[in-house]
């Protein structure tokens, strides 16, 4: 199994604090954003005697209301299509594990969420990788270099849309690209839309479940806890209109009995948080993104593209190695007390050596210490010993 390169660095962090230095955490996307008060007003008030186990594939009431979220985004769906997993996290692993079979292959392009590589592992597939550079904006590339990856092995394609870890947003013509692929070879199309809420163009997000003719191959992954600030609560879900999936799906599912019951009830009532609460938090990230995006680019030697979706950024640092950078801010440097916490970006990809220079950031903090981090990060590269260009 891989380290995550997102948790990796925390035994650092935590000796840091135990020393007295104040980390500011851009390396997870933990929003500091309040959940909806709907959902804490449930969770305060719960009138049960017993917490018992839930049906394997979530409470039907949970489900039902999901179908009229869902139609907001014109995504038509039954209850049935929908299966409440502990997380986005364990809706991934389920369709991998009942997707795919050992020795099976997946294109994913990267730099990808680095769970993907750990829940492949788990489910003995191989992860083929096709590069998307930060110097296009992490644009998908070209169908040429998709199909020059598929063979007997290929059973799927994984995208993230809205991209965890780039931001970017996939085209109507990207997407169709995909859907056309998907088509030819008959593959699973895998599709991570956990950060639908948060698109910062005028460009359309267009579902994997907008696809037409592929609706057989689309399996769904979501989750609330990064809409409504919830990732304690741990609720996802697999979605499919192919009956065989869910059959395969809910086999997992019983054998890990139920999902979380608390925290259904949080997520159902959330449903219902008000428009202006989903107004503010979208303002707000919004804010954070040209505090943190304009910020980056005026730090010399740094380069960071415009994210156009969910909380997060790829940056381009002036450092030899980004893995030694953010562990030396972590155990040799601070600025007046205080220093940085991110994710380094080779973790984020399986091509060795790829992203060397790269690190991702999540603006998942306030405006004020963005800004202080920003400081932090620019002082850090002026003393990092290795500084690959003239101070």
């Amino acid at each position: 199994m891989p380290q995550s390169p997102i948790r990796k660095l925390a035994p650092l962090a935590s000796a840091a604090k135990e020393r007295g230095v104040k980390v500011y955490h851009l390396n997870i996307g933990q929003p500091d954003l309040e959940t909806p008060q709907e959902g804490l007003d449930v969770l305060k008030h719960i009138d049960r005697h017993v917490l018992e186990y839930s049906p394997s594939q979530g409470f039907k009431s949970y489900r039902e209301k999901l179908v009229n979220y869902y139609e907001k985004y014109n995504i038509h769906l039954n209850a049935d299509d929908i299966i409440v997993t502990s997380g986005g996290s364990e809706a991934v692993l389920f369709a991998f594990m009942s997707c795919l079979n050992p020795g099976d292959e997946i294109i994913i392009p990267e730099p990808a969420y680095a769970n993907y590589m750990a829940f492949a592992v788990s489910a003995g597939a191989k992860i083929r990788s096709i590069a998307t550079t930060i110097e296009e904006g992490f644009s998908l590339p070209k169908v040429e270099d998709f199909e020059k990856l598929i063979n007997e092995r290929t059973r799927a394609i994984l995208i993230c849309n809205p991209n965890n870890p780039t931001g970017y947003l996939y085209t109507r013509r990207e997407m169709n690209q995909i859907r056309d692929l998907v088509k030819k070879y008959d593959l699973y199309l895998f599709s991570d839309e956990v950060y639908r809420e948060f698109i910062y163009t005028g460009s359309p997000y267009i579902s994997a479940c907008h696809l037409e003719g592929v609706e057989n191959n689309v399996v769904l992954i979501d989750s609330v806890s990064k809409r409504y600030s919830e990732c304690g609560i741990r609720v996802g879900a697999l979605i499919t209109k192919n009956p065989e999936v869910r059959q395969a799906v809910m086999k997992f599912c019983q054998a890990r009995l139920s999902p979380p019951l608390l925290g259904q009830l949080v997520a159902e009532a959330s449903i219902d948080a008000s428009i202006e609460y989903m107004r503010d938090t979208y303002d707000e990230y919004v804010e954070r993104r040209k505090c943190l995006i304009d910020g980056l680019n005026r730090i010399p030697g740094v380069y960071s593209p415009i994210p156009m979706g969910a909380f997060y950024t790829m940056a381009r640092l002036p450092v030899d190695d980004s893995e030694k950078f953010c562990s030396w801010c972590l155990t040799d440097f601070e600025y007046e007390g205080e220093t940085v916490m991110m994710a380094p970006g080779a973790g984020f990809y399986t091509t060795p050596g790829a992203g060397r220079n790269e690190v991702r950031i999540a603006y998942v903090l306030k405006k004020p210490d963005l800004q202080r981090a920003l400081l932090v990060l620019k002082k850090a590269l002026e003393a990092y010993p290795g500084r690959t260009m003239p101070g």
